[in-house]
């Protein structure tokens, strides 16, 4: 990887693409996010040599290959505790997660929540594609309920996992979602995660053409998109429809309800106004996966749930760190390892 030194190179995309040939099936979603990610690069204000990628393993893990800066392709499941190894080590790396599904809700899950708890200032990208693609077609912690898979071939019976609630959950203080066949879009919620001072989670939908082809073009079809996806924007109301016709009410603080608030004669600004501060929200927001009115399921949130900075883990060990060398005196090794409270054994 070469090294920018002088403040006045202007990067492109191309100084992002390494030297690895990618090699994702045809019609990976991976790609355009690979694209898009090396497309905001350049103007993220972030000297190359201080971006780090680390990833688990998965499909989406072969990201570390394709990105010309520092990474690691690290252990299944435990790239959150990598990257925040590498965090506490040296706080002003931009230090970013590719992960996938299976990866991050499986055998990573664990090591998903803690990070997101202890808020590392990092990025955390978990490719959802509701399968497992690498070990060929599997279902993953994410897959709907009676999916039919090679694991599952009378349908599962598991309720999947919830990655925006798990995340607020989690006490994450960014938690946003995309899709792979939304460039701008995409672009623009990787742009604010890396703005974020905090944990920034990005769920991303990424169609797997071999083993789950079409799970989310419903958000993305020219003739669905506009009823399905309801793109979140700070200070909004919620509306959507084939002509922005539909709205989002809140009834009684908890409830949602879908109108026609055109035909209804509601007031834009007496519908549900995005806040993404408010974490009640967020919850509901998070919701909508599983709500439904009439038979009808409510549309699908895209952009920023919920961001709310607060003090990250790094700083508050440094911190931590420079206030017991400034104590007077120093403690011996032997106090330190054996501490206040001994005995011994008659």
């Amino acid at each position: 990887m070469e090294t920018v030194t002088e403040q006045n190179i202007k990067l492109t995309s191309k100084d992002f693409s390494s030297d690895q040939e990618v090699k994702w099936c045809p019609g990976c979603g991976d790609y355009s996010i690979l694209k898009q990610a090396q497309t905001i690069f350049p103007d993220i204000n972030v000297p190359k040599e201080n971006i780090v990628f680390i990833s688990g393993i998965g499909c989406s893990s072969r990201f570390t290959y394709y990105m010309d800066t520092f990474g690691m392709h690290s252990i299944h499941g435990r790239a959150a505790a990598i990257a925040s190894g590498v965090k506490a080590a040296n706080p002003e790396l931009s230090v970013w997660i590719v992960s996938g599904d299976g990866d991050s809700f499986s055998i990573g899950g664990n090591h998903l929540i803690h990070a997101l708890r202890k808020n590392f200032n990092f990025n955390y990208l978990v490719f959802n594609n509701q399968i497992y693609s690498l070990t060929k077609g599997q279902y993953s912690p994410t897959s709907e309920k009676s999916k039919v898979t090679k694991s599952t071939p009378y349908g599962s019976i598991e309720d999947p996992f919830n990655p925006a609630e798990l995340a607020l959950g989690a006490n994450a203080s960014f938690v946003s979602r995309t899709i792979d066949r939304d460039p701008k879009h995409m672009q623009a919620v990787l742009k604010r995660a890396n703005d974020f001072k905090g944990a920034s989670f990005v769920e991303i939908y990424q169609n797997c053409p071999v083993f789950n082809d079409g799970a989310f073009f419903i958000y993305t079809d020219k003739e669905t998109k506009k009823e399905e996806a309801l793109l979140l924007e700070n200070g909004k109301p919620l509306i959507f429809g084939q002509n922005d016709e539909k709205g989002i009410l809140i009834l009684d603080g908890i409830k949602c309800k879908v109108v026609n608030y055109k035909e209804e004669g509601i007031s834009p600004e007496n519908l549900w106004i995005h806040d993404e501060k408010n974490k009640t929200k967020a919850f509901l927001l998070s919701q909508f996966i599983n709500m439904e009115q009439d038979g009808e399921a409510f549309p699908r949130p895209f952009g920023v749930l919920y961001a709310n900075e607060r003090s990250v883990y790094e700083e508050s060990m440094v911190n931590q760190i420079i206030a017991i060398k400034e104590r007077k005196g120093k403690t011996p090794l032997g106090k330190i390892l054996s501490g206040d409270k001994t005995w011994v054994i008659a």
